[in-house]
């Protein structure tokens, strides 16, 4: 930083230095006399010092001389060269010196009169590219390739878990770039381009610097954004360099990251094109099919909008080969999880299986980032290790944000939070539901005034008709909950209620399980610029979509009696739940089993937990004692 600082002052001293050559010097002024009035000042005797320089023709004399009023000036003077005129000179001048004309060096005093031009231009042409910016300044490098070249990568296979079978996929690449002459002597042809698909945070980056690790190769990085830039021709130029650039490290490895921002479907279109970005896709696709089999470069894509890819890119002999990185399964999350702990200090009672069993759906992105919240909380508090205190509460800041501890409940609404919530619970504990309740809180998150930590009984890859009945029920169980206890409902289902006509709507029209058949009444797809959806057209009359409303229709309300029959069964179960998390606000899955059970006492820190217990035991009693009448 301190040689940056004196680096900028450099041009200011130079400015400076310039402008004592220009305007510096004898502070006396200088005058150029005529032979008259130079004869004058030898006559009176002004002239104190003088140079005299004889040349073939001329003669030139400078020094400086006294004015009238004291003051010292310098002249310069040039007369006719006679023998007469120069013993006149030489007997006036008191002070002088005879200086040989010849010896003089013109270029030396040409080139020093030109100093400070050039130190004025060089601070202009420093101003000028520091106005332009760093990355401006190469204004003739733009059709150079932005790929980053990364040696010596030190990821391996063994730091990306929950993708076994994408790894197997990928190890045969490896093999390639190790030993290519092995697949050539068999007259194998490897995948010139390998396109990974999958969800954000799958891990389809750390893949590839896995692959590129494992093989040892140069590793060549880039974004589909970078090839593209308001100059028209730009990113086909980017395209030929990167490829020219590889070749001369090959073997080696191309990785495009969000190639769709490149890579999208060609055509006008209602909504025009992007001749750049058109231009560049092309220069891919030659690129890619100008490579000759085994040459030595494999280029790996990654994108989550395989839809919107051109088929041209994904034909044989560019993306020959098609790879889907799923979110990780339950043992899949469990190795992620021990991937990320390496360098956690977890407390000795964490089990990853129960923390990978309670987070589905999560990518392996979210899951490093639960371990990193619940270390920031651990250092928070002041702890040694990472309890699973702070792995609950790290689930929970990841999935809806931090807790709003400040934001208070007035009486009412605390209790009508807390019958919702108690209601999708006694679902889950008493319907057919196939997910399970592994927490319930009424502390305010995010937009939610509560919320179920809800996981399903068992990870399936396919649903029945039945899962989808069952999950929808679980939805509808705290408006149904609402309606039963208080005769009246909030708002506070809208997104139950947009999750369970979701799900009744695939049902209808997607997996055919409703009684208009197994018949798929979708959408035409619309056209890519135009983002789909706006230009979509309906393919069934108006009559089936009445059909289809009432089929929605019909499978939501029979779900909703099932959660309030439920519910009128379990009127005491869903009490005393409601009535725990008013005290405590939070409960988990084995506690949700001991108040079914009977056998849950409540803890309070700043009281007896004895006298709590009768306390809660004979408010339960009563209410039951009022169910029974």
């Amino acid at each position: 930083m301190r040689n940056n600082k004196w680096s900028n002052l450099l041009p200011y001293v130079a400015l400076i230095i310039a402008a004592l050559f220009l305007f510096g010097g004898n502070p006396t002024s200088n005058k150029n006399l005529s032979y008259d009035e130079f004869r004058e000042l030898l006559n009176s005797n002004s002239v104190k010092q003088s140079n005299v320089s004889v040349g073939s023709n001329v003669v030139d004399v400078n020094g400086v001389y006294t004015g009238v009023d004291g003051t010292d000036y310098s002249f310069s003077v040039r007369i006719p060269r006679t023998d007469s005129q120069i013993d006149q000179i030489m007997e006036s001048l008191q002070k002088t010196n005879v200086v040989d004309a010849d010896a003089s060096n013109v270029f030396v005093e040409t080139l020093i009169s030109c100093i400070p031009f050039i130190l004025l231009a060089g601070i202009a042409f420093f101003m000028m590219s520091k106005m332009n910016g760093g990355g401006n300044a190469k204004a003739f490098e733009f059709s150079k390739s932005r790929a980053r070249l990364e040696g010596n990568i030190k990821v391996r296979f063994s730091d990306v878990a929950g993708c076994d079978e994408e790894k197997e996929e990928m190890a045969e690449i490896i093999d390639y770039l190790k030993q290519p002459k092995k697949f050539a002597k068999m007259g194998a042809r490897i995948p010139k381009g390998i396109l990974m698909v999958g969800s954000p945070g799958t891990g389809k980056t750390l893949l590839a610097k896995a692959v590129a690790g494992e093989a040892d190769v140069p590793f060549y990085s880039i974004s589909g954004s970078d090839f593209v830039e308001m100059f028209v021709g730009v990113g086909a130029s980017r395209v030929r360099d990167m490829f020219k650039t590889a070749q001369k490290t090959a073997p080696c490895m191309v990785f495009i990251d969000e190639i769709d921002a490149v890579g999208r479907q060609r055509g006008a279109g209602l909504g025009g094109g992007n001749d750049e970005r058109e231009q560049t896709l092309n220069q891919l696709l030659v690129e890619m099919d100008g490579i000759s089999d085994n040459a030595g470069i494999v280029v790996i894509a990654a994108t989550n909008r395989p839809d919107v890819l051109d088929p041209a890119l994904l034909r044989p002999g560019r993306f020959d080969r098609q790879i889907t990185v799923s979110l990780p399964d339950v043992r899949g999350r469990k190795a992620i999880l021990e991937v990320h702990a390496r360098n956690k200090k977890l407390a000795e009672d964490i089990n990853l299986e129960a923390l990978a069993k309670r987070t589905p759906g999560f990518s392996g992105a979210e899951l490093e980032n639960v371990l990193n919240e619940a270390a920031i909380l651990a250092v928070r508090e002041n702890l040694d290790k990472i309890g699973m205190n702070q792995l609950d509460e790290a689930i929970d800041r990841v999935m809806m944000g931090p807790a709003k501890k400040s934001r208070k409940y007035d009486e009412e609404t605390k209790k009508l939070v807390a019958y919702h919530e108690a209601g999708h619970a006694v679902i889950g504990l008493k319907g057919d539901s196939p997910i399970v309740v592994e927490k319930v809180t009424i502390i305010p998150r995010g937009t939610a005034g509560g919320y179920n930590l809800m996981s399903p009984k068992q990870e399936k890859i396919l649903d029945t008709k039945k899962d989808m009945i069952g999950s929808i029920t679980s939805y509808l169980g705290g408006r149904a909950a609402e309606e039963i206890f208080f005769n009246d409902v909030t708002s506070g289902a809208s997104n139950d209620i947009q999750e369970a006509t979701r799900i009744a709507r695939n049902m209808v029209t997607v997996y055919g399980m409703s009684d208009l058949g197994p018949i798929k009444y979708g959408r035409s797809e619309g056209s890519v610029f135009l983002g789909r959806d706006y230009t979509t057209n309906s393919n069934v009359s108006d009559q089936i979509n009445y059909e289809i409303d009432k089929e929605i229709r019909k499978i939501v309300d029979e779900c909703y009696d099932k959660a309030k029959e439920i519910i009128n069964e379990n009127k005491s179960l869903l009490e005393n739940i409601a009535n725990v998390l008013l005290e405590q606000e939070t409960i988990t899955a084995e506690e949700i089993h001991q108040i079914e059970d009977g056998t849950f006492t409540l803890k309070k820190e700043e009281e007896p937990v004895e006298i709590k217990e009768v306390q809660v035991e004979e408010k339960l009693g009563e209410t039951e004692i009022k169910e029974d009448e």
